[in-house]
């Protein structure tokens, strides 16, 4: 009887959990199918359960079409090439600053780090302005020579996002986990301090690393207010503001999914590279414990 039991228990669990994840796959089921279908039937399809089935008029127009429209493989480039960067130098200085507020003793650093975490309280919308006027009047030296002003670049979508609260603060308490003996060893052992982090620290950081590069990534790869102020250029605009291009005059819904679906697949793609890399890190972790 117990037997049954926990037999008809694990089968409702399973049953519930796949539920809920047909309940998240839907809104991607339905971008990718309504991709393949003309605009008429799109939103005929879209009242019915038919909108999830790829049934009617199916063809990859739409993906040419939106080809034609938007130069996508560009705006993807600038997405990645924006996201990949800020999210390698966010993790190595953010892992820094995180690792001097742990394990470095120095004046005020309690008040430091309250400050930090206290910006996320701040809304991007009040310092947007500010930010603006601040990046438009730096210098510049790359490869086009000197100039005053970020406007139209790579630097000024990177920068003022490298650092920021959320991903100290991870840093912060997964090193207030990590075992004090390990460093007082590599102390002990006539380590500095930067051989401490690089050495004993970081490779331990395998979970963190993975769940802030995952948010950070998500964040940068769907900004669309600071690009879209500061870009205007398609030769620096990233996928979100390229989305507009698909609202001008008449509004082509094909289109418009075929084009989220193309900007999707790096989401996806990272999300499940670095799932495995979280799990691997994890299941290293605890075998080295």
């Amino acid at each position: 009887m117990t037997d049954r039991h926990s037999i008809a228990s694990l089968i409702l669990r399973y049953l519930l959990l796949v539920w809920i994840a047909l309940i998240f796959l839907f809104p991607l089921v339905f971008m990718v199918v309504s991709s393949l279908k003309p605009d008429l039937q799109l939103l005929r399809d879209s009242a019915s359960v038919r909108a999830f089935l790829p049934v009617g008029d199916i063809s990859i127009d739409n993906y040419g079409l939106a080809a034609e429209r938007a130069p996508i493989a560009r705006f993807v480039f600038n997405s990645l090439f924006v996201t990949a960067t800020t999210v390698v130098l966010s993790l190595i200085l953010c892992s820094m600053a995180a690792f001097s507020f742990v394990f470095l003793q120095w004046r005020g650093r309690g008040v430091v780090l309250a400050i930090i975490l206290a910006t996320f309280i701040v809304p991007f919308e009040t310092i947007a302005i500010p930010l603006l006027l601040v990046v438009n009047n730096l210098p510049w030296i790359g490869i086009d020579g000197f100039r005053i002003g970020w406007i139209n670049s790579y630097q000024v979508q990177i920068i003022p996002w490298i650092a920021d609260a959320l991903t100290i603060f991870l840093f912060v308490q997964f090193f207030k986990d990590l075992p004090k003996d390990l460093i007082e060893a590599a102390r002990v052992d006539g380590a500095s301090w930067f051989q401490i982090y690089r050495r004993v620290v970081m490779p331990l950081c395998g979970p963190v690393l993975a769940t802030a590069a995952i948010l950070k990534f998500l964040v940068m790869y769907n900004q669309y207010i600071w690009p879209l102020m500061v870009t205007q250029s398609e030769d620096y605009r990233p996928v979100m503001v390229g989305l507009q291009y698909f609202f001008q005059l008449n509004t082509a819904w094909g289109e418009v999914m075929a084009y989220l679906s193309l900007i999707t697949v790096p989401v996806l793609a990272f999300y499940l590279v670095l799932q495995r890399a979280f799990i691997s890190s994890i299941a290293s972790t605890g075998i080295k414990g």
